[in-house]
């Protein structure tokens, strides 16, 4: 019996990404390990001319829009860029259908210098997120190159218990890490 799908998509402009390297030596092994099939998904090769106008029916942005549909969970990693996420991501859940996410559980997962970004990032991501229909989003997990400087490929508590609570989160639809966005935007409005 086959776990949930998930797709680890990177965000990274960068070629020496961090945040690559996260997705790759720690978060898709611990995923793996705990039973759920990953599918990664890199940004950066995608064409950026198509991106940028939003051809959703070029063949290499329909083909990673078509894994993006067929995951029941997604683990976003950006890199914080002047305190958001990429302008990568952005161009890309832009050219998604609004109801994109509808169904999935989320995880954000960032690596910045500054652990203070990790709540501005989520400020700009959050109604982004809640705009797509995502139906849980798990907390951001925000990593500093000081959280990862071991070598020895274990990740950190903080990227354990992440990971953790949302692949419980995809298995058990009751666990409570994650918050619906429709329960939060409410609470917000009251």
């Amino acid at each position: 019996m086959t776990g949930p799908a998930v797709l680890a998509l990177c965000a990274s402009p960068s070629t020496t990404s961090t945040t690559q390297r996260v997705l790759d030596d720690l978060v898709t092994p611990r995923l793996s390990r705990l039973g759920l099939r990953v599918t990664p998904l890199a940004l950066r090769p995608l064409p950026a001319d198509a991106l940028v106008r939003g051809d959703a029916g070029h063949p290499a942005l329909a083909s990673a829009a078509g894994r993006l549909e067929h995951a029941d969970g997604v683990v976003i990693g950006t890199p914080v860029h002047k305190a958001s996420f990429t302008g990568l991501l952005k161009v890309f859940l832009d050219l998604l259908p609004r109801n994109a996410l509808a169904g999935k559980v989320v995880l954000p997962l960032a690596t910045a210098h500054d652990p203070r970004h990790g709540p501005l990032l989520m400020r700009g991501l959050e109604p982004v997120l809640a705009s797509m229909r995502a139906a849980r989003v798990a907390p951001l997990c925000c990593l500093t190159s000081g959280d990862l400087g071991g070598t020895d490929g274990s990740g950190t508590p903080a990227l354990d218990e992440a990971v953790d609570g949302f692949a419980r989160m995809l298995r058990d639809p009751a666990h409570t890490t994650g918050v619906s966005y429709r329960r939060q935007m409410s609470l917000r409005h009251r």
